[in-house]
């Protein structure tokens, strides 16, 4: 069922991803909030199942389910719902997922979280998941005392999912130079150009991670980008330019866009400039639930179309959405924005 007014696409479908990202305060502070905690204090019940319901009742047919917390041990399927991406690109799904309207995907973002990813991957025939390293956890190659020892549980775990028919990416991995001090830069870039040698193995494409590395993360990519089938370079940061030069890799796809681009981040007129200049056939939707809802405060309300009911967390409903708090059924709102800035 899609809400008024809202189609299906007639060839691709569109793909949405949930994730669980960040540093350990973050990551806790996102599955309290639904769970029903709001600064330490409960206002309702946890409401996964609830939120689900909105995001089918939506539209919403594919979920993938990221397992990510950087220095924090990943969670359990329904603790993962944070952050809801709608692809409109066309080649990387096929890529990706050969579906049709259904399935869902479990990001990992180490080694181990890679491993529960395909536990919770096979609970599910419409889950699925990566494998891969994210960049502030590269460290673990060198703590596991044997880093090459450590690339191939990478490789056989992804050959593992693979037979079973679960793995369908590599990743999360990529460049984040805003939080090195989760992990240094030297060995950020030695550990991404790594995972391409396990992308290549595989033969199976990428799910890109580049904040504030632009300039080193286009080098890398290429220089390998022979090596891998296509990919998507999530949590982009950068201008215009970086924008044009990620885009003139024909494998290439733009999702999570943090400012300027992401759709979540229409504050300023500047940010509505750049993502007009962005082709929609090459990018991503998130949400980034259950935080970064658009406010009548910010330049993006104006291409607001829908809305979903609203109650505040202290008069919880089932069927309505909490008041401040983003969720995937919200994707409508971004949608009909960026048809907006389309026409």
């Amino acid at each position: 069922m899609l809400l008024p007014g809202l189609t299906r696409p007639s060839s691709t479908p569109p793909l949405i991803f949930f994730s669980v990202s960040g540093a350990t305060a973050t990551s806790r502070h996102r599955r309290q909030l639904h769970r029903g905690i709001y600064h330490g204090k409960q206002c309702h019940a946890a409401d996964i199942p609830a939120v689900l319901a909105r995001a089918w009742a939506a539209g919403v047919d594919r979920i993938i389910v990221r397992c990510f917390a950087a220095g924090h041990s990943p969670f359990r399927l329904l603790s993962c719902l944070v952050s809801t991406f709608l692809w409109l690109g066309f080649g990387v799904l096929n890529l990706l997922l050969s579906l049709v309207w259904s399935g869902r995907k479990v990001t990992g973002g180490s080694l181990k979280e890679s491993r529960e990813a395909l536990e919770i991957a096979e609970t599910d025939g419409r889950l699925f998941c990566t494998v891969g390293v994210h960049p502030t956890r590269c460290g673990e190659f060198e703590e596991s005392g044997d880093p090459e020892g450590h690339f191939q549980a990478l490789l056989a775990l992804a050959k593992e999912g693979i037979a079973k028919g679960k793995v369908v990416a590599v990743g999360e991995c990529g460049l984040d130079y805003d939080r090195l001090h989760f992990c240094p830069s030297d060995v950020q870039k030695k550990y991404f150009k790594k995972q391409f040698e396990l992308a290549e193995a595989v033969k199976l494409p990428m799910f890109l991670h580049m904040r504030a590395a632009g300039e080193d993360f286009c080098e890398i990519v290429s220089e390998n980008l022979y090596r891998f089938p296509g990919g998507v370079t999530h949590s982009f940061t950068g201008t215009s330019e970086d924008r044009d030069k990620l885009l003139s890799f024909e494998k290439m796809f733009i999702g999570h866009l943090p400012p300027p681009l992401d759709v979540t981040y229409l504050h300023t007129s500047k940010n509505l400039e750049v993502l007009q200049g962005s082709p929609a056939e090459r990018m991503m939707i998130e949400t980034d639930s259950p935080y970064c809802d658009i406010k009548n405060t910010h330049a993006g309300i104006k291409l607001v179309k829908s809305v979903w009911p609203s109650k505040k967390k202290e008069k919880y409903e089932p069927d309505s959405t909490v008041k401040g708090r983003n969720e995937p059924c919200l994707v409508s709102k971004y949608l009909t924005g960026l048809q907006c800035m389309n026409t």
